[in-house]
């Protein structure tokens, strides 16, 4: 076998391999007499057909098949000889593959880059602070009240918080469009939760009027026949509802998965719910800064296939965050290039980190992530959702490779210039912050 290999810019090789006709000839020779000894042709007895009579009916597709082997099992010694990492499958280039002559073909493909990691020492990072107090407990428990309002009937008009139902029908330029007719649609005013125009036409209103309310769709409305375009509706008020907050007590916490101890137990879970959420955004925000360190401190030559693989994933998970599920409606790859490039540029500096400092997975760390994981889930459920975690790979595989990425920050952090920012809960979580604007 001869191997002739070249450079053809950036992380981009030739690798062009030569193997002896007498090599595929053999090789050709060899399957043609196993076939020989079992092949069932018209006229002949099992195994018992002439050689020539099996070399004409199977010799071609044989040749073909000793090709396409030969050319697998070559290249993959020609990678160990020249000792390279392709980055993704090789696009292959035949140059001589008939009977009789040897065999020749081109395997074009990207090399891994060579990672040089620079010194991590020194790298500041500002590490957030915090506790949950009581007082946070008390504002989770008012806006768990807000999830859950009661609703009783109001002989008067609707204003601000009330839940409007309402029947409906509508139209564009005096024609009924897909989905203009509605009954018993609950609104409630001021909740954003319907089209503004719409809460805010309902102001006022009282059972038994009927209004004439326009709305506009917005121009990305997933309804292509309404897209962008002004609707008149004519709303019948059937009955207008006013709000309140249920009182916190044990049939409250009930509603929230408390199944015993009342109020304190409930207080208890919302504590550890918060204390989970504020674990988390603290590490996030550790997490960023050393990745950001990292990538801004590494620069990385990214393969080309790695990108274009990873692009489409995020073009890919950012459709099915819209719903978008026709292929020509996924948003254009321009928006994700960079965060494109910047992912495989850290799982390659992760992964040099990992194999130069010889860090296993630590399997404590693998089934505290997963604990985490259950722990958003009712207790009576978290044993069979720690089962069908464990039962599905892909679900191990990313914690796996969570926990892996957790133990290289920290190897990181080991000698990294950390400054502790004490910060309260809502600062950390935003908690609040909707409700005020």
């Amino acid at each position: 076998m001869q191997v002739s290999l070249s450079a053809t810019g950036g992380l981009e090789r030739r690798l062009e391999v030569a193997v002896p006709a007498t090599e595929v000839a053999s090789e050709v020779e060899q399957r043609l007499k196993q076939i020989s000894r079992t092949a069932r042709l018209k006229g002949f007895r099992p195994g018992k057909a002439p050689y020539a009579v099996v070399r004409k009916q199977f010799g071609d597709q044989v040749h073909t098949e000793v090709v396409s082997d030969l050319m697998r099992s070559t290249f993959a010694k020609a990678l160990t000889q020249e000792k390279l990492t392709p980055a993704a499958n090789p696009r292959i280039e035949p140059l001589a593959v008939g009977p009789g002559s040897d065999l020749k073909y081109a395997a074009v493909f990207e090399v891994m880059p060579e990672v040089k990691l620079a010194a991590v020492d020194g790298i500041a990072v500002e590490r957030p602070t915090s506790s949950v107090e009581e007082s946070d407990i008390d504002a989770m428990i008012e806006s768990m009240r807000r999830q859950r309002p009661n609703f009783t009937v109001a002989e008067r008009a609707a204003k601000e918080t009330d839940r409007v139902v309402i029947d409906y029908k509508g139209t564009i330029d005096g024609k009924p469009f897909d989905g203009s007719d509605g009954n018993d649609i609950q609104v409630v005013i001021g909740s954003r939760q319907s089209m503004v125009e719409l809460e805010e036409g309902l102001k006022g209103a009282v059972a038994g009027e009927t209004r004439i309310i326009k709305v506009s769709f917005p121009a990305e409305h997933p309804n292509k026949s309404v897209a962008g375009q002004t609707a008149e509706l004519q709303v019948t008020i059937k009955r207008v509802e006013e709000q309140s907050l249920p009182p916190v007590d044990e049939e409250f916490g009930r509603a929230y998965g408390v199944e015993e101890g009342g109020v304190e137990a409930l207080r208890a879970e919302v504590r550890k719910s918060m204390e989970r959420e504020l674990a988390d955004v603290i590490r996030n925000r550790v997490r960023a800064q050393v990745l950001d360190a990292l990538y801004r401190q590494n620069p990385v030559d990214v393969p080309r296939a790695l990108l274009e693989e990873q692009v489409q994933q995020l073009q890919i998970d950012a459709a099915r965050r819209m719903g978008v599920r026709d292929a020509s409606q996924v948003p254009p790859r321009q928006q994700f290039e960079e965060p494109a490039r910047r992912r495989v540029a850290l799982g390659l500096l992760m992964s040099q980190i990992v194999q130069t400092e010889q860090i296993k997975l630590d399997r404590e760390r693998v089934l505290t992530r997963l604990s985490d994981l259950v722990a958003g889930y009712p207790e009576q459920q978290q044993d069979e959702a720690r089962r069908a975690y464990q039962q599905n790979q892909d679900a191990m595989r990313q914690i796996e490779s969570a926990a892996i990425e957790d133990q290289v920050i920290d190897w990181v952090l080991g000698r990294a210039n950390i400054t502790d920012k004490p910060m309260s809960f809502k600062e950390l979580t935003g908690f609040g912050q909707e409700q005020a604007a």
